[in-house]
């Protein structure tokens, strides 16, 4: 398909000119001799027939479509093996894993050279800088969940492509693949991952890794925004505003949240709510009804208490927005998740 065209001066059309105007140099040279008047006559006849008969012809072809297929565009150029490499870094569970290789006992050393002063000597964490050791079996814990590379992470490739990438602070990008190799052993070891502090790290061995949590994340099914198309009668686009859909949710978001009026036997769902729902019914985040949006409850609400407690405990997706079965934590039990729909339409039921 042709995307857009380009055009080129067809050279006939040079030919065609350059004979017109050497024959009409011709005339003009010798207009004193008018024995050669006939002559010059025939001769820009001539040339007059001549260009009469090819101008058709090259006007037809003057103008030659330029795609993408026939390779005319000439934009820039092929990039070099090079030039990928330098841009492709990314490392994953199954593409990219990068030449070298190391051990926890190696990454001892390194850790307590450029990471000990932020995460401690023993990935306990220092401050408020990320904990990277324990926690195993927290996620469960509907309160608090204690996310680390050991408890939380996937993919032991997430911690080699973040660590050689962006660590450490503040000298990205200054370690060699060896010590992120073996940065990236020590940190396992610590999480009790790998067992043997000499055991070499490398993309071989990598498929001997297995993360705690490697089947604990699901597809998110739910879209990316939460509105139905306008199909007609549709708003003036000027008049329309776009709002962030995890506003109040950044740091510190606590202390500007209004606190929720807990009503007496509710204090379990309160509690499920916060730790489960907040993040998408605080916000109204993929269509989810805003614990203080009635008039949505009671549309919902219509369709009977224990329709809304099966969509809650099973999932649904559909005009109204998308939720996920348990609002995504699969551990609650299903009198958990009443709990929270209870809670979140007290005000409606009382």
């Amino acid at each position: 398909m042709v995307r857009w065209k380009v055009y080129k001066f067809n050279p006939t059309l040079k030919l065609i000119g350059a004979i017109v105007l050497i024959l009409s140099l011709n005339a003009c040279s010798d207009d004193k001799a008018s024995t050669k008047a006939t002559s010059v006559k025939k001769e820009t006849s001539v040339a007059t027939k001549v260009a009469n008969s090819i101008i058709p012809a090259a006007n037809a072809a003057t103008y030659e479509p330029i795609s993408i297929k026939t390779g005319g565009f000439n934009i820039g150029k092929k990039a070099t093996k090079e030039e990928i490499a330098g841009w492709h870094i990314e490392v994953t569970p199954t593409h990219n894993l990068p030449p070298g290789e190391g051990t926890a006992a190696e990454g001892e050393e390194l850790f307590d050279e450029h990471c000990a002063s932020c995460h401690g000597s023993f990935g306990e964490g220092v401050g408020r800088n990320p904990v990277l050791a324990g926690g195993e079996g927290t996620l469960k814990d509907k309160m608090k969940p204690e996310r680390t590379v050991g408890s939380y992470w996937p993919y032991a490739s997430t911690l080699l492509d973040y660590t050689h990438r962006a660590m450490p602070f503040p000298s990205a990008q200054s370690l060699s693949w060896d010590d992120t190799w073996s940065l990236s052993a020590y940190v396992l070891y610590l999480n009790d991952i790998i067992e043997d502090e000499d055991f070499v790290f490398n993309a071989e061995s990598y498929k001997q890794i297995h993360m705690p949590n490697e089947k604990g994340f699901v597809r998110d099914e739910r879209p990316d925004t939460h509105n139905t198309r306008c199909m007609k009668d549709c708003k003036d686009p000027k008049s329309i505003q776009v709002k962030p859909a995890l506003l109040g949710y950044g740091s510190g978001a606590e202390d500007v949240v209004e606190e929720t009026k807990v009503a007496k036997g509710h204090e379990l769902g309160q509690k499920i709510y916060d730790g489960t729902c907040r993040l998408c019914h605080g916000t109204g985040l993929a269509g989810a009804p805003k614990i203080e949006d009635i008039t949505t409850w009671e549309h919902r609400l219509k369709q009977g208490l224990a329709k809304v407690y099966k969509h809650a405990i099973d999932g649904y997706s559909g005009q109204y927005g998308v939720m996920p079965p348990k609002g995504g934590n699969v551990d609650l039990t299903e009198d958990e998740v009443k709990a929270a729909v209870d809670f979140m339409i007290k005000d409606i039921k009382q």
